[in-house]
C-alpha cells in the first residue's frame, strides 16, 4: 500500500467513525414541529454504543445511555401547550438543536388519495390559501417510500402553515386542524403520511396480518429480497401479458396499430379516462396503443373539427384513421386541429399510442373533456378503448405500493412510532371495494395493529365513502361500496373510533370530491366527541336502531338523533330509501319523518322485509339529517347475500 493510499483510507475511516460518534434523531423530530401535550413524550435516536445523551427542553433535562446497538430513548415529562421551545440533545461530540417546537395536538393524517388531496386542489382553494396564516398548525409531509422490512426513519420535514405551504398541506387535514384550533386554542400538529390508491393491507404489519387467518397465507408469501421482487415482478408482468395478448408484439406489428383496417376484435377494453394500472395493468410502465371506433352520423360538418384530450400520462402519439395528428410530450391539455378531409361519415378510428415513464398512465383528466368537437359536431370519446401494450420498461418490475402487503407500513409508519400523538384520522376504502366483506376484519386489524404499535388506544377517526358512480351499483345489481360503507361503520364498534359521513358531498363522476372542508369539519366534531368528551353525542348523523312492521309499512327508529330529525328537501320530502318483500326485490319507497322516527312504505310491497337506505355505489340523493345538520349513516336492515363475499385480498 502506497502512503497516498493509506492517508485515503485513514482519512475515510475517521470520517465514518466521526459520523457514527455525532448522535442522531429520525426526521419525525425536527425544527418547527409540534410535541403532543398532556402526554409522555419519546425522544429516540442513535449514538456510540454506551454514549451519554442528554435532552433539554424548557424546563427538564433527561440523560440516558445508548445500548449496545447505538440506539437510545428517554421520555420527557408530559408538558401543557405552549412554545415556541427549543429542544437540544447534546452527545459526546455534537448538538442537536431543533427550533420553533411547540406542545398541542398531534395527529397522523394518512389513507389514500383522498387523505393525499392538497389543499392547493380542494373546491376553495383559491379564497382559502390567500388567509392560511396559521403559525400554529405545522404539517410533517412524509415522503412517500416502500419497503418490505420496517425501518427506522423517513424522509420529511416540519412546516408552518403559511399562504406559501398551505397549498401542500393534504386539505382534509388542513380544515381539521383550523377546526381544531379553533376548538381548543391549542398548537395543532399533522403528520401526514398517505398515498393515492393504496389498500389497507399495504398499511398493516406483518405480525398482524399473521394473526388473521386469511391474511397470514399472504404473509408467508412476502418476498425477502429485492432481487427477488424483481424476479417475481417480471414473472408477474410476463404471465400477465401472455393471457392477455400472448406476448409482445414485433415492432413490424406494432407499425400497423394505427391503422383503421386493424382487425382489433381481439384486444382487451378498458374504460377511458383512467389509470391504467387500475383498469388492468397494474404497476406497468411502457408502451400502451388505445383505440376507438367512432361513428359520424351522415350530414355532420366536418370542417375544424379538434380532438380534444384532457391530459395524458406521460407522452402520447396520436392518430385518426392511421394517419398522425399529433404528438406531445408530458402531461397536459390536448388540442389537435385534424387536416380536413381525414374524418368522413360513418367508421372513423382514434388511435392513441401512449408512453408512460413512472407511476400511472394513461388517457387522464375530466372524461366530458374528452372528445371530437367542432361546428355543430360533440362526440364523446370517454368509455371503452381497445388497448395493447406495446413495450415494458423495467421499472414496471418494481414493486408498486400495493404489490405486496405491509410494505407502507413499514416504510411510512413504523419510522413514526412511538412519536407522541393524540390520535389518527384516515380517509381510505376506495381500494378495499371489491373486498368489502374482509374489510370488515381487515381494517379492525389494522387499527388495533397501530395501537398495539403506539402502546395506547388512541382515538381512530375515519371517513366513510362519498357517493361515487363506481359501477353503477345499487340494490338491484349488489354494491362493492355500500357493502364498504358497510364495513366502515361495523368498525365503529371499536372503542375511541369516529366516523364522518360524506355521502351527501360526494362527486357522481369523480372519485375525489373537491369538497374538504365539510369532510375536515365533520372530522373536527368527531375527534371533540370521541378524544376531548367535549360534543355529546351531537357530533355524527343519525344511527340506524331497528325496525318494526305495521301493516304495509316499516318503522324505523334513530340513534344519534340530536335536536330531531329533518329532510333537507325544499318539499320535505326524503330521499333513499328502498323496501322490500321477502322475494328480496327492492323498490323505492315514500318515508315520512315522524317524531325521532322515519315511516317507509311502498305500493308494491305489501308486506315489508327489509329496508335500505343510501345502498348504492352513488348514494348522493339520501337527505336525512339531524337538525345538528350531520348527515344519517347509510344502513340496510337486511343480512342477504353480497357481492364481495368470497373476495379475498391476494387473490384478485
Amino acid at each position: 500500500m502506497n502512503r497516498l493510499t493509506g492517508r485515503f483510507l485513514f482519512l475515510c475511516l475517521l470520517t465514518a467513525q466521526t459520523g457514527f460518534a455525532d448522535v442522531r434523531l429520525p426526521n419525525v423530530f425536527g425544527s418547527h414541529m409540534v410535541l403532543q401535550r398532556r402526554k409522555p413524550v419519546p425522544v429516540w435516536g442513535w449514538a456510540d454504543a454506551g454514549e451519554k445523551v442528554t435532552v433539554t427542553i424548557a424546563s427538564q433535562t433527561k440523560t440516558t445511555k445508548a445500548g449496545k446497538d447505538g440506539k437510545w430513548r428517554i421520555a420527557l415529562d408530559p408538558m401543557e401547550a405552549g412554545g415556541p421551545y427549543q429542544l437540544l440533545v447534546k452527545g459526546k461530540k455534537n448538538t442537536v438543536s431543533f427550533d420553533d417546537v411547540l406542545t398541542g395536538e398531534v395527529w397522523i393524517c394518512s389513507g389514500q388519495s383522498n387523505m393525499e388531496w392538497p389543499l392547493a386542489a380542494a373546491a376553495n382553494a383559491k379564497t382559502e390559501i390567500p388567509l392560511a396564516n396559521y403559525p400554529n398548525i405545522r404539517q410533517l409531509l412524509v415522503k412517500k417510500d416502500l419497503s418490505l422490512t420496517p425501518k427506522e426513519n423517513i424522509e420529511g420535514s416540519w412546516s408552518v402553515c403559511t399562504p406559501a405551504t398551505a397549498p401542500q398541506f393534504t386539505a382534509v387535514g388542513y380544515f381539521f386542524a383550523k377546526q381544531l384550533q379553533k376548538e381548543l386554542n391549542v398548537p395543532i400538529g399533522l403528520i401526514n403520511t398517505s398515498w393515492g390508491g393504496t389498500h389497507s393491507e399495504t398499511w398493516t404489519s406483518r405480525e398482524a396480518m399473521n394473526q388473521h387467518d386469511e391474511l397470514k397465507l399472504v404473509a408467508g408469501k412476502l418476498p425477502a429480497t429485492d432481487e427477488e421482487v424483481i424476479k417475481s415482478g417480471a414473472a408477474r408482468t410476463q404471465a400477465l401479458l401472455k393471457t392477455q395478448q400472448g406476448g409482445l408484439p414485433t415492432a413490424t406489428e406494432e407499425q400497423t396499430w394505427a391503422s383503421a383496417t386493424l382487425n382489433d376484435s381481439d384486444w382487451k377494453t378498458m374504460n377511458m379516462p383512467g389509470d391504467w394500472e387500475w383498469g388492468g395493468l397494474p404497476t406497468l410502465d411502457g408502451v400502451v396503443w388505445f383505440r376507438q371506433e367512432i361513428t359520424i352520423p351522415e350530414g355532420s360538418k366536418l370542417q375544424k373539427v379538434t380532438l380534444h384530450m384532457d391530459s395524458v400520462d406521460d407522452n402520447d402519439s396520436t392518430f385518426v384513421n392511421g394517419q398522425l395528428v399529433g404528438s406531445t410530450k408530458g402531461r397536459g391539455v390536448r388540442a389537435y386541429i385534424l387536416p380536413e378531409g381525414l374524418l368522413k361519415p360513418g367508421r372513423n378510428v382514434v388511435a392513441v399510442r401512449v408512453t408512460d415513464t413512472g407511476g400511472s398512465g394513461g388517457l387522464m383528466g375530466e372524461p366530458q373533456k374528452l372528445n371530437l368537437s367542432g361546428d355543430g359536431l360533440m362526440i364523446p370519446l370517454a368509455g371503452q378503448w381497445k388497448y395493447r401494450v406495446a413495450n415494458v420498461f423495467a421499472s414496471s418490475y418494481k414493486p408498486g405500493p400495493n404489490t405486496y402487503a405491509t410494505q407502507l407500513f413499514n416504510a411510512m409508519l413504523n419510522p413514526l412510532i412511538p412519536y407522541a400523538i393524540q390520535g389518527t384520522i384516515w380517509y381510505q376504502g376506495e381500494s378495499n371495494a371489491g373486498r368489502a366483506y374482509q374489510y370488515r376484519k381487515t381494517f379492525p386489524l389494522m387499527i388495533q395493529d397501530w395501537r398495539q404499535h403506539w402502546g395506547y388506544d388512541f382515538p381512530f377517526l375515519f371517513v366513510q365513502l362519498a357517493s361515487f358512480n363506481a359501477a353503477n351499483g345499487d340494490s338491484r345489481r349488489g354494491s362493492g361500496w355500500a357493502e364498504l360503507r358497510e364495513a366502515q361503520t361495523m368498525t365503529l364498534q371499536l372503542p375511541n373510533t369516529g366516523m364522518a359521513v360524506t355521502s351527501d358531498i360526494g362527486e357522481r363522476l369523480d372519485i375525489h370530491p373537491k369538497n374538504k372542508l365539510d369532510v375536515g369539519n365533520r372530522l373536527a366534531a368527531e375527534a371533540m366527541r370521541v378524544a376531548y368528551a367535549k360534543a355529546g353525542d351531537a357530533s355524527r348523523g343519525p344511527m340506524f336502531d331497528k325496525m318494526t312492521v305495521d301493516g304495509n309499512r316499516a318503522v324505523l327508529t334513530f340513534r344519534s338523533v340530536g335536536s330531531g330529525l329533518i329532510a333537507k328537501d325544499k318539499y320535505g320530502y326524503l330521499k333513499g330509501f328502498e323496501v322490500a318483500g321477502a322475494d328480496q326485490k327492492f323498490y323505492y319507497a315514500k318515508a315520512e319523518i315522524q317524531g325521532n322516527s322515519v315511516v317507509v312504505h311502498a305500493d308494491s310491497v305489501t308486506a315489508p322485509v327489509a329496508v335500505r337506505y343510501g345502498w348504492a355505489d352513488d348514494n348522493g340523493d339520501v337527505n336525512l339529517y339531524n337538525q345538528e345538520n350531520f348527515p344519517a349513516v347509510p344502513f340496510r336492515t337486511d343480512t342477504w347475500k353480497g357481492i364481495t363475499e368470497a373476495a379475498k385480498f391476494g387473490e384478485q
